[in-house]
C-alpha cells in the first residue's frame, strides 16, 4: 500500500469521515453516505460478494489497495478489509493516489 494512501486514510479516520467493516459500509452505501470504498486485496470471497453487490447497485467508486493488515493499521483498528470514505475531498485524493500507484 502506498504510504500516502495510508496517511490519507488515517487523516480521514481522525476527522470522523470513515466507516469500516463490511456491514457498516454496506449500510453506509445504501444510505448514500459513502463516496469511495477501499477494499483490501486479500478480502474474503463472501465479504467481497456482499460489498460489491452494494457498490454496483449504488454506483459507488471503489479501489483495491493493501492487505487487511495494512488497511487496519492505517486507521488504527484490527481486522478491517473494507473502509468507506464519507468525504468527497478525501475520496478524490485517495482515488488520485491509487491511480498514480497503478501507473
Amino acid at each position: 500500500m502506498n504510504r500516502k494512501i495510508a496517511s490519507y486514510l488515517g487523516f480521514a479516520r481522525k476527522a470522523g469521515k470513515t466507516m469500516s467493516g463490511v456491514n457498516t459500509c454496506t449500510f453506509g452505501i445504501e444510505k448514500g453516505k459513502v463516496e469511495l470504498v477501499v477494499l483490501a486485496e486479500d478480502i474474503s470471497e463472501n465479504s467481497k460478494k456482499k460489498i460489491m453487490k452494494e457498490i454496483r447497485r449504488n454506483r459507488v467508486v471503489y479501489v483495491t489497495s493493501g492487505t487487511v493488515q495494512e488497511l487496519s493499521q492505517a486507521i488504527g483498528q484490527t481486522g478491517r478489509s473494507v473502509i468507506g470514505i464519507c468525504d468527497k475531498g478525501f475520496a478524490e485524493v485517495i482515488l488520485k493516489e491509487s491511480n498514480e500507484e497503478r501507473s
